[in-house]
């Protein structure tokens, strides 16, 4: 016979990780969802760790299309994935878009992971 599921929420505020502190709100599963989402393809993580290898922090999208070997509407799809999950920023400027880290995203993501 199948028993029921018990939840227990802890209320140590030591603890940072949603997923290891209590059960997590739905809005707060979506939004670690679709980050974690946009970093499972290859190619954005490699979009990542590109923009995050700048010397200046940012990476302009005709800079990224050559390292990936991929058409520029392909990598701007992926970026504006990356931006829409909240791991990139993007600024326009003239004719071109510039990419940066949003700070703190991906340790935030990190921690969500620690025990």
């Amino acid at each position: 016979m199948p028993t029921a599921l018990t939840v227990i929420e802890t209320t140590d505020s030591t603890c940072c990780s949603p997923i290891t502190s209590g059960v997590m709100s739905d809005d707060e599963a979506t939004s670690l969802a679709i980050k974690f989402k946009a970093m499972s393809d290859p190619t954005r993580l490699k979009l990542l760790s590109l923009v995050a290898a700048t010397q200046d922090g940012e990476a302009c999208v005709c800079d990224l299309n050559e390292p990936l070997d991929l058409s520029q509407p392909t990598v701007s799809h992926h970026l504006k994935i990356l931006v829409e999950a909240g791991l990139l920023t993007r600024a326009k400027r003239g004719r071109w878009a510039y990419f940066a880290l949003v700070p703190g995203a991906l340790p935030s993501l990190a921690d969500t992971l620690q025990a």
